[in-house]
Order: structure tokens, then C-alpha cells, then sequence
């Protein structure tokens, strides 16, 4: 059987995953659901997290997909074995790829408030590398703020700068973007950075992951995405998400309403 993938997230971030994913290796099949019904995630309690976690993934193993790729660090901080338990097969996750991809000593992570409480990223990434200072960063303001659509606020600019200041305090030589909404963010934080300090986008080291199951990437990425065999779902406002998917994707997707929630 041809691999199929099953992405989720809250609402847009998860698609930074899945361009990745088509830009290594041209076209997939794959489902993705956003569930904008319940944005952001990140605001919620775990055990909230951990239900939700398991009544996606368990619609997702409904579609038939072969491996579940958790576009949505949340999720993978506080629930990742429900989604083993209910996915039927492999789960791709983001926070192992990420401190991976870490290079320095001194790292910040942005993320959202539940995976900032779980310490996460803090834990994985100094299983990796012993000694290393991680500061975690909280930003509750920046999954709405994107998810509105306009990246040239001067609202969003000005919560970028509260954020980023302890973990300039602190001197970091690399940022971790830990929500996938966050590389929506890149232009703008290239801006207020120095040059000297590294993102990484752990989207990066889950689409190389994925090379196990969809095998040799191309080349070279193609100049536009192939989103022939890409089924889009949301759990609300689908006109919405297929305009704030546009720019990302290059095309407007064709996006599906689906009911989740009792």
C-alpha cells in the first residue's frame, strides 16, 4: 500500500509541516485537519489536549493513513502517547526532530503556554546535548495573531519584541520556533534578531524523517507545491482557512468542513 500521511493542528501552523514535506518530496497523499474550531491549543488545560489528541488521531486512522505526522508541538508535548495509542501506526513527531537540528549551547524556544509547562523541549534538548542552557519562552498572543492573517501588525510586532527579550537577555545563539504557526513568523523575527542567532524550524527535521517512509527526497525542491493528492479538513470556517492558506501553499486549497466534537 502506498504510504498516505495524516497531518494535524489547531488551525494554519500545521502547514508549515506539511510544505516542507511536499518541497523534499513533491507530491504526497496525505489528509490534513486543522481544528480551527478549537484554536489555539496552546491556551488549554492537558487533559483537554490529551481528549482532543485522541479524537483526532482516532479520525485520522478512519481516513486510512499510514503514518500521523503531529504538526503541532502541543499536542506532541503533553499527548504524544495517546496518539501512538489511537493511530493505528508510525507518529511523526516535532520535538525530537528539533533537538536534533540544535548546534549550539545556548537556545531559546518559543512556544505556547501548555508546551512551555511541560518542559518538553527543555528535556529533549539537553538529552542531546548535556550542559546546555534552554530558555522557554511562552507567547499566548502569537497562534491568534496569526491565524487573524496580518503579519505586518504593529501588534504583533510589538508582542514579538516582549517575547524575544528574555531570551536575548540570556544571550541565545539559536531559537527554536516550537509552535508550528511560528515560521509564519520568520520575516519578522529576522528582523528584530541578530544576524548571529539561529532558527530552526523542526518542520525541517520532520520532513527529512519522513524520508524513511516516502523514501529519496527530489533533487531540488520544484518552484511549486503539488497539492493534487492533499485533502484539506477544518472544523470550522473553511472559506477562512483556505485564504490564510493561500499565501503559504502558493494556490487556494479546496477545504472540507468536518464535525468532530460531540
Amino acid at each position: 500500500m502506498s504510504p498516505r500521511l495524516g497531518f494535524f493542528d489547531s488551525g494554519v501552523g500545521g502547514l508549515t509541516v506539511l510544505r516542507r514535506v511536499l518541497e523534499r518530496h513533491g507530491s504526497v497523499a496525505c489528509v490534513y485537519l486543522g481544528d480551527t474550531a478549537r484554536v489555539p491549543y496552546g491556551n488549554r488545560p492537558p487533559a483537554e489536549i490529551r481528549r482532543i489528541a485522541a479524537e483526532v488521531v482516532g479520525w485520522l486512522r478512519d481516513q486510512q493513513v499510514s503514518t500521523v505526522v503531529m504538526a503541532c508541538n502541543t499536542t506532541n508535548a503533553l499527548a504524544r502517547d495517546v496518539a501512538e495509542g489511537q493511530a493505528g501506526g508510525p507518529v511523526i513527531g516535532l520535538i525530537g526532530a528539533a533537538a536534533a537540528m540544535v548546534e549550539t549551547r545556548r537556545v531559546g524556544v518559543l512556544a505556547t503556554p501548555a508546551t512551555v509547562a511541560s518542559a518538553a523541549y527543555s528535556a529533549s534538548i539537553e538529552a542531546l546535548h548535556p550542559g546546555a542552557l534552554v530558555v522557554e519562552q511562552a507567547c499566548p498572543a502569537f497562534v491568534p495573531l496569526i491565524e487573524a492573517g496580518d503579519f505586518s501588525s504593529d501588534e504583533l510586532r510589538q508582542v514579538a519584541k516582549v517575547y524575544l527579550e528574555p531570551l536575548l537577555a540570556a544571550s541565545v545563539e539559536t531559537i527554536v520556533l516550537g509552535c508550528t504557526h511560528y515560521p509564519l513568523l520568520i520575516p519578522l523575527l529576522k528582523q528584530l534578531l541578530p544576524d548571529a542567532i539561529q532558527l530552526v524550524d523542526p518542520a525541517l527535521g520532520v520532513a527529512r524523517q519522513l524520508d524513511a517512509v516516502l523514501g529519496v527526497p527530489r533533487s531540488t525542491p520544484g518552484d511549486t507545491l503539488e497539492l493534487g493528492q492533499c485533502r484539506f479538513c477544518v472544523t470550522a470556517d473553511p472559506d477562512g482557512f483556505a485564504n490564510r492558506a493561500t499565501p503559504w501553499l502558493g494556490a487556494r486549497p479546496e477545504v472540507h468542513l468536518q464535525r468532530l466534537q460531540s
